[in-house]
């Protein structure tokens, strides 16, 4: 019993709290000649979701992986990356409260604090891509060090976190990037994707496809998805990026409920959108994840 609380500790002291995924050189924090400096835009009793508050957090220019280890960890990981038009982050809506979450089902979380809003010139996913890349990277390279089985590591976004994770998921064969380090040497293809009220998948000039950027094949990875079709972004996101899964013969799962609107993370209490963490949760275990 002593040794393995004493391996217990070890393996937890073995995982740090939150990694910077850039060196301080690759860091540019000034845009129009202006210094950018982290922020939350949120003002109390304003824009509340669900009675609460939500952070919103702006001009993230030192991009960050915070790992959220549960007391029983299954082996299983997932990204979690928050949604905000890649103008800021929902950073507790769509990211601390989902990883809380996953730690009680036993899931250990990776809270993606990403580069937004895009400097100009920039694609406004371009830099997104990167910190995803990188963070996927750094979570197999790291997997046993975090008792993680590197076969058994997913991505999950909201909003524009949902086209960063569906972009990642079928761009994975070269990074985006210069080579940092030795994570950089291994896969950044998700295991698994969550997609919940995905974002810009759906072609904005073109009916009834996927945009450009998005290339589903036979290896995309499986995929979950939900999303209401009254969602003011569009029901069309998870229906095409569905029907292309589809396509390409890539097991897919996806939930539509006819109300919910967007932006609601987890605090939903009606209807379909307050029960689907329950069919995340048996989609992983049907899907041996």
């Amino acid at each position: 019993m002593i040794i393995a609380s004493i391996i217990s500790i070890t393996a937890k002291a073995q995982v740090p709290a939150e990694i910077s995924l850039w060196p301080q050189s690759r860091i540019i924090d000034t845009a129009n000649g202006h210094k950018l400096v982290e922020h939350d835009l949120s003002k109390p009793g304003q824009d509340l979701v669900g009675g609460r508050s939500v952070i919103r957090l702006a001009d993230v220019t030192n991009p960050t992986i915070k790992i959220f280890t549960p007391k029983k960890p299954n082996g299983t990981a997932v990204v979690v990356c928050p949604g905000g038009g890649y103008s800021i982050l929902a950073l507790d809506l769509e990211g601390t409260e989902l990883c809380e979450w996953f730690n009680s089902i036993g899931v250990t979380a990776i809270l993606l604090k990403y580069r937004v809003p895009a400097l100009p010139g920039k694609l406004r996913y371009e830099a997104p891509l990167q910190d995803a890349q990188r963070a996927l990277g750094l979570v197999r390279f790291n997997a046993e060090k975090w008792g993680i089985n590197p076969d058994h590591i997913g991505i999950m976004g909201f909003s524009a976190g949902g086209h960063l994770s569906a972009l990642v998921s079928n761009t994975y064969d070269k990074r985006t990037y210069l080579h940092v380090d030795a994570a950089d040497e291994v896969s950044c293809r998700p295991d698994f994707t969550i997609l919940t009220y995905p974002a810009y998948l759906a072609d904005e000039k073109e009916e009834g496809k996927l945009a450009p950027e998005i290339k589903v094949t036979e290896k995309t990875p499986p995929t979950f998805i939900m999303q209401t079709e009254d969602d003011p972004v569009k029901v069309e996101n998870a229906l095409f990026y569905y029907l292309a899964l589809k396509k390409a013969k890539v097991a897919a799962e996806m939930h539509l409920y006819p109300t919910g609107g967007h932006g609601y993370g987890i605090r939903s209490k009606t209807g379909g959108t307050s029960v689907y963490t329950q069919l995340i949760e048996k989609w992983l275990t049907d899907n041996k994840f």
